[in-house]
């Protein structure tokens, strides 16, 4: 069975309005809290035994925690704190659903990961490819890998900024290979 639904621009206001609370929220409790908070989500979430949707994307937060965790990544300044930021909801107790409602407690998580992993796609997409870089190819070369490092950083930031000015004008094309977002949370 296949279920679908749209979210409106005032549907994407509201997950922007709760991620706006929940980076008030990681001010105040630190990045640890956060990161230690998306993963307990996930033990949790799991431990629900929730449907299979749900399953597929509450494991989409791996990548996000394994990047701010990775010091030979080091995401650092802005870059971190998006990264950040997204993880903050999720650690956030007052949600749309809540969490302890069997079969669905975990559907707005869900929905968030969706558009948490739409708008931080540059960051998933360079962190994934760094991460076959140094498994295949850097074979030990720290210079090497920190040089791969900072050029697929760089583009991650290109990317992003290509996506943003891509959304906000009207009935241009847009050139690349990347899939558009027609909405950002950021």
């Amino acid at each position: 069975m296949k279920i679908e639904f749209e979210l409106s621009e005032g549907d994407i206001e509201y997950f922007r309005s709760r991620l706006a609370k929940a980076h008030t929220q990681r001010a105040k409790h630190g990045d640890a809290h956060v990161i230690d908070g998306a993963e307990r989500l996930m033990a949790d979430a799991i431990a629900t035994n929730p449907p299979s949707f749900v399953v597929e994307r509450i494991h989409q937060l791996k990548p996000f925690i394994a990047m701010l965790r990775d010091n030979e990544w080091r995401l650092e300044g802005d870059d971190r704190d998006r990264v950040l930021d997204a993880l903050a909801y999720f650690v956030e107790p007052d949600d749309l659903i809540p969490d302890k409602i069997p079969g669905i407690g975990y559907l707005d998580d869900a929905i968030m990961i969706d558009l948490v992993s739409e708008s931080l796609r540059p960051e998933l997409e360079a962190y994934e490819d760094f991460c076959i870089f140094r498994e295949t190819e850097a074979k030990g070369d720290k210079n090497a890998l920190e040089r791969e490092r900072e050029e697929l950083q760089s583009f991650m930031r290109r990317s992003r900024r290509r996506g943003r000015a891509s959304r906000g004008g009207g009935g241009g094309g847009g050139g690349g290979g990347g899939r558009k977002s027609p909405f950002s949370l950021f």
